[in-house]
C-alpha cells in the first residue's frame, strides 16, 4: 500500500513539474510577443588608428531598447562610444539614423536620441530594479553574432557593486545572470516577467571569450540616474585617469589629469580641437595610447584622483557641470599648457 501511494506522488509530482514547465514557457512566449518590437539593434562605423598611424574602420554591432516616444534609446556605452555613425535597426527592418547624446562610460551605460520615429515600434517601461530579489526569472534580448531579436532565459543569480579607479570612483550596480550574453547581446534590455526593463547587458566574465554563465547588466535604476534622468553628456574622448604615481612618470605638473587616448570625429571633443594618441605602451599591466593631450582642469577645477572621487559633488555642486554648455579646458600639449574651450549643443 505504502509503495502504490509512493508510485502515484511520484506520478503527480512528474505531472506538476510538466505542466509547470509548460506555463513557464507559455508566459515567456508571451512576454517575447510583449516586448520585442521595443528592441532594436545598434550598428555602428568607427575610425580607429593603429600604432603605425594607419585609420581602420570598424563597423560594430549591439543592442538597445527604446525607452520613450521621443525616440530615446539605452543601449551599452562601450558599443557607441567610439563611433562616428551610429544607425538603429527595428524589427521590421527599418534603419534610422541616431546620435549619442549622454554616456556613462562609468557604468557601460548610453542613451541614444533617434533622427525620427520608426513606422513600428512599442515604447518598453523602466522598471524598479531596487525591488527585484535574487532568484527573480528574467529574459533578455538582443542580436548575440548579429542574430537580431534572440531571446535567452535565466534567473537572477547576484547583485554586484564595483567601485574601480578606472570608472571614475562612481559605485556601480550590477545584476549577476546565467542568462546568455554574446557578442551583439551588449545593450540589450534585461526584462523582468512583467515586461519591464530592470537591466542593460553589459559585460560576461569569460575564459574561452564566449558565454559560460556569468553575465552582468548595469540596473535600471542606475541607468535613470546617469543618464536618463541625469545630463552625463557624451564628449567624445576615450581617457585613462592618471593616479599621482602615473602622472609623476608622465611628466604631468600636477598629482593626476585625464590621458586622451582618442577623440571621436564630429564630437564635441573633436571640434574643441582635443588631440588623442597614437602610441600604445604597458606600465603597470596598463595598456596606455599616448601622445595625445592630457586634460589638467575643467574651468579652473583640477582632475586629480581627489577631484574624481568627488566627481558627483564637488564637481557638479562647484561646476554646475550637468547644466553648463561651455567648458575651459586645460591641456597639457607637447610639454605646454594650452587652453581649449569644448561646447556641448544639448
Amino acid at each position: 500500500m505504502k509503495s502504490m501511494i509512493t508510485i502515484k506522488l511520484s506520478i503527480f509530482l512528474a505531472v506538476l513539474s510538466f505542466t509547470v514547465g509548460i506555463a513557464s514557457a507559455q508566459d515567456i512566449a508571451s512576454l517575447y510577443k510583449q516586448v520585442n518590437t521595443s528592441v532594436v539593434t545598434i550598428l555602428t562605423e568607427s575610425r580607429l588608428f593603429e600604432d603605425s598611424h594607419q585609420m581602420n574602420i570598424d563597423e560594430g554591432i549591439g543592442s538597445g531598447v527604446l525607452i520613450s516616444e521621443d525616440g530615446e534609446i539605452l543601449t551599452a556605452a562601450h558599443v557607441v562610444n567610439d563611433a562616428e555613425k551610429v544607425s538603429v535597426k527595428f524589427i521590421n527592418g527599418e534603419e534610422i539614423p541616431a546620435k549619442i547624446i549622454r554616456s556613462a562610460p562609468v557604468a557601460d551605460i548610453a542613451l541614444l536620441k533617434l533622427s525620427w520615429m520608426p513606422k513600428v515600434y512599442k515604447v518598453a517601461k523602466i522598471g524598479d530594479s531596487d525591488t527585484v530579489s535574487v532568484g527573480e526569472q528574467i529574459i533578455i534580448l538582443g542580436a548575440p553574432y548579429g542574430l537580431e531579436q534572440s531571446l535567452s532565459s535565466g534567473y537572477i543569480s547576484g547583485k554586484q557593486k564595483q567601485k574601480t579607479r578606472t570608472s571614475g570612483f562612481v559605485i556601480n550596480e550590477y545584476f549577476q545572470t546565467d542568462a546568455s550574453i554574446n557578442q551583439g547581446n551588449s545593450g540589450g534590455p534585461m526584462f523582468n516577467m512583467q515586461g519591464e526593463v530592470i537591466g542593460i547587458s553589459s559585460y560576461i566574465i569569460s575564459e574561452s571569450g564566449g558565454f559560460q554563465g556569468l553575465g552582468f547588466a548595469a540596473t535600471s535604476n542606475l541607468a535613470k540616474k546617469l543618464v536618463v534622468d541625469g545630463n552625463r553628456r557624451w564628449n567624445g574622448i576615450n581617457g585613462f585617469i592618471l593616479d599621482k604615481e602615473l602622472a609623476w612618470m608622465l611628466n604631468v605638473p600636477i598629482n593626476g589629469g585625464l590621458l586622451v587616448e582618442s577623440v571621436v570625429r564630429f564630437s564635441p571633443a573633436y571640434f574643441a580641437g582635443i588631440k588623442g594618441g597614437f602610441e600604445t605602451i604597458t606600465i603597470e599591466d596598463e595598456h596606455l595610447i599616448l601622445g595625445g593631450d592630457i586634460i589638467l582642469s575643467v574651468n579652473g577645477f583640477p582632475l586629480t584622483k581627489e577631484a574624481f572621487e568627488n566627481v558627483d559633488n564637488a564637481m557638479v555642486n562647484k561646476l554646475d557641470f550637468y547644466k553648463k554648455k561651455e567648458f575651459v579646458l586645460k591641456v597639457l600639449r607637447g610639454g605646454k599648457v594650452e587652453e581649449l574651450t569644448i561646447n556641448f549643443k544639448s
